[in-house]
């Protein structure tokens, strides 16, 4: 365990260039003492490990040090093909197949037997049930705008109906909630955007080519970007104790509190649109709206609405 905390301290240097002690024993849930005495290790092992002084000190390594590729373990690579295949059950690639059969290469034949039971013992499997064509196809067409660094354009649908043409330049395909999505810089907008895969009608490459933007996707902007207030409405709900699981698997389970009459309330809060709605919705008589009150009168025009499309028998 000592030699794989010391590999991975060394990958965390390389990659944040300087952490601070606290921050390495806090990660591998040591003490800041034994934190000390890997990096003398390291040190010891030839490894050039600075240590800085000051307010914005830490530990870093020397600059332009790198580890050799030799370094990964069969179980590191088993890990890499593992989640290469996991994407690969919604997204289909040449390329990261024949990697994948570069990657297996490798590990010596007296190991292939372990290595394969390594790369069974799961699987992530992001495919549609049915139909899944028409996405692969976005799909291959982002991926070349990506590739050559190319605009691409498509009619875009969003949730409230409306569509509206779209000219972007590709960043990154972000897999959410077994959704595909692009995070793209809009040319109408003048600014990045989230594009849902499913939305987007008569995806084209553009002739115009684009440079990358600088962005930091380790802080997953799309995230910090859905969930700033003022893009959110914060909501009481009610639930029924059938469907007390679903609430939790939304929430979290420290979310989901019994209120003493035999329900549960969540405090939440989602983007006001018509995904929301149907999110609400789709609890039916099991979940209540508490507040705001907008939204429960919404939820009750919706519903009311609902009652009268199945009053009368089907019009053919």
């Amino acid at each position: 365990m000592k030699l794989d905390r010391l590999l991975a301290i060394v990958v965390l240097l390389i990659n944040r260039g300087r952490v601070q002690a606290k921050d390495l024993a806090d990660t591998f849930e040591v003490s800041v003492r034994t934190i000390y005495r890997d990096i003398d290790t390291l040190g010891q092992a030839g490894i050039p490990v600075v240590t800085y002084q000051g307010m914005s000190g830490g530990i870093g390594l020397a600059e332009g040090y790198r580890l050799d590729r030799n370094v990964l373990t069969d179980r590191d690579l088993a890990s890499i093909v593992t989640a290469l295949r996991s994407v690969s059950t919604s997204h289909t690639n040449v390329a990261r197949e024949l990697l994948m059969e570069k990657l297996s290469s490798i590990v010596p034949e007296s190991k292939n037997d372990d290595f394969q039971a390594e790369t069974n013992r799961f699987i992530v499997d992001y495919s549609m049930w049915t139909h899944p064509e028409a996405l692969q196809n976005k799909l291959q067409i982002i991926e070349q705008g990506l590739d050559q660094l190319r605009s691409i354009t498509f009619t875009y649908c969003s949730a409230e109906g409306a569509q509206t043409h779209r000219t972007v330049d590709p960043h990154t395909l972000v897999l959410k909630k077994h959704s595909w999505y692009l995070y793209a810089f809009c040319h109408e907008r003048n600014e990045f955007r989230m594009f849902k895969l499913v939305r987007m009608q008569d995806v084209t490459l553009d002739h115009g080519s684009f440079e990358r933007k600088p962005i930091n996707l380790q802080d997953r902007p799309w995230q910090q970007e859905w969930a700033t207030p003022g893009n959110t409405v914060a909501m009481t709900m009610r639930f029924h104790a059938r469907v007390r699981h679903i609430a939790e698997e939304w929430f979290g389970i420290e979310n989901v509190i019994p209120d003493g009459q035999g329900y549960y309330i969540s405090q939440v809060a989602f983007p006001e649109d018509n995904w929301l709605y149907g999110f609400i919705l789709g609890f039916g008589a099991d979940a209540e709206v508490l507040e705001p009150l907008h939204i429960r009168d919404e939820i009750r025009r919706i519903a009311e609405q609902i009652v009268q499309n199945y009053a009368a028998p089907p019009q053919t």
